[in-house]
């Protein structure tokens, strides 16, 4: 049997969150989260290392340390085959993504401390707006250019999402595409035979609102509910924009569908990143960070 083959893909995705649980007693509520994190992320790094393989990619030895060690995303076809030409990435590019991760220094120890500090909430959003800029938009958008500039095929894990043209675009195509593209082989393509698309659709969702909880409402002890109930709420959208209401209020085209998307994805943020989140898990990180 190969080392990849069937359910052995799938260990360190169940076995690394177990052991994480175990150690939550152990940390303060910020260190959880990221253990947390840090072991469903590992998880699925194997998975699509593995899913790879299974499909004929062969990549070199360094190339898979780099895919594990030095990059963030985890579109493991894309990254790891060769084959694909990949232009370098232009100066202008560059500027962009420098320009993203200075942002969220400011936002993160600038704008947050400038915040009256009986205003938890604003503050702790603040600084995952920074943290998001920091990290997503920025470091790891560096990330990808720096492994272009290698041939290496590593897209840019946030793709302009202020720019969504619809619900769909912004889920699909441009907010955090590595896990886009988890998210369909784990979860969407399995089910679609069985359950459609809509069943399909709704089912990959709820799998994202269910990880999320791992990672805010379990390290803060509370809030359980709010990021599946966010994420069940983007899947009735999504099936909304398609359907024939949908297409008759014009949802999936033009301003109309700019808007909706921003409406679905923006307004009910505080049930993903709900108040004791931030109160229990962000505010305490910035702290420790010396943001606040």
């Amino acid at each position: 049997m190969r080392l990849t083959a069937g359910w052995f893909k799938f260990l360190p995705l169940l076995v690394l969150p177990t052991f994480a649980f175990t150690s939550q007693p152990y940390f303060s509520n910020w260190a959880f989260m990221w253990i947390m994190g840090f072991s469903i992320y590992a998880g699925c790094k194997w998975f699509t290392w593995s899913n790879a393989l299974e499909k004929g990619v062969r990549p070199t030895a360094w190339l898979s340390f780099g895919y594990f060690i030095g990059w963030p995303g985890i579109d493991a076809e894309a990254f790891l085959d060769r084959r694909t030409k990949i232009k370098k990435p232009n100066p202008t590019t560059w500027y962009i993504a420098v320009l993203k991760t200075v942002l969220g220094v400011v936002l993160l120890w600038g704008i947050a401390r400038l915040i009256p500090s009986n205003q938890t909430l604003l503050v702790g959003w603040v600084g995952i707006l920074g943290l998001l800029f920091l990290g997503f938009f920025g470091i790891f958008h560096i990330s990808a250019l720096l492994w272009q500039s290698l041939g290496i095929n590593a897209q840019p894990i946030m793709n302009s999402p202020a720019l969504a043209t619809t619900l769909t675009n912004f889920w699909g195509t441009r907010w955090n595409l590595a896990i886009h593209k988890l998210a369909q082989d784990l979860v969407f393509e399995p089910l679609l035979h069985r359950l459609g698309v809509a069943g399909a659709t709704f089912m990959t969702f709820l799998a994202s609102g269910l990880a999320h909880e791992l990672i805010t409402s379990l390290p803060a002890k509370a809030g359980y509910g709010l990021p599946t109930a966010y994420f069940i709420l983007q899947s009735l959208g999504v099936l909304l924009e398609r359907s024939n209401l949908g297409r008759r209020l014009s949802l999936a085209r033009g301003l109309t569908g700019r808007v909706f998307a921003f409406i679905f994805t923006a307004c009910p943020f505080f049930l993903l990143f709900h108040p004791p989140f931030v109160t229990h898990v962000i505010i305490p990180f910035m702290r420790r960070i010396h943001a606040i």
